[in-house]
C-alpha cells in the first residue's frame, strides 16, 4: 500500500505541474507517464518505511493523513531533476524533520493496533546505600 497515490499529486499540485515533471522523453505525449510517478511514489515510501520502521510494526495497515501529506511533499521533491522551487524544497524538508520526530517517538501516528516498542520499565529506580545511622543505632545517643 502505497502512502500517497498519483491522483493526490493531481490534486495538491494540477495535473499540468505533473505533466511537466514526468514528460521527460525525446518527443513529448503531453500525458502524465504514471511509471516516472510510481518510481518516485516507491522511493518515497521506502524513505518513509525507513523512518517508521524504528518505531511501527510494518507494513502499515491504513495511511493517516499525516503520513499522506508528508509523502506528497517528498515525492513531488522527488519528481524534480532540477532544482525545485522554494516552497517545495522547504516542504520536502520539514517533512524529513517531522519523519525524524516520528522515528524519535517525539511524534506519534495514530495507528490502530501497532504501538511503539518501548524499554523494560518506566519511571526511576532509585538504588540507597545502608544508612549508618539510623533510629536504632542512634538509641541512647540522643
Amino acid at each position: 500500500m502505497s502512502y500517497a497515490s498519483q491522483s493526490d499529486l493531481i490534486d495538491r499540485f494540477g495535473e499540468p505541474m505533473l505533466i511537466g515533471l514526468t514528460d521527460r522523453g525525446a518527443v513529448a505525449v503531453g500525458a502524465v507517464v504514471a511509471g516516472i510517478v510510481t518510481r518516485a511514489l516507491d522511493d518515497t515510501d521506502a524513505m518513509i518505511d525507513g523512518y517508521l520502521a524504528a518505531r511501527y510494526t510494518l507494513p502499515v495497515v491504513s495511511t493517516p493523513p499525516a503520513l499522506r501529506d508528508l509523502a506528497i511533499s517528498i515525492a513531488i521533491y522527488k519528481l524534480h531533476i532540477h532544482s525545485p522551487d522554494e516552497k517545495i524544497t522547504k516542504d520536502y524538508n520539514d517533512a524529513i524533520k517531522t519523519l525524524e520526530k516520528i522515528a524519535s517517538g517525539a511524534i506519534r501516528l495514530p495507528i490502530a493496533g501497532v504501538e511503539p516498542d518501548v524499554a523494560g520499565g518506566t519511571g526511576v529506580r532509585v538504588t540507597d546505600r545502608e544508612r549508618p545511622m539510623s533510629a536504632d543505632k542512634m538509641k541512647g545517643l540522643i
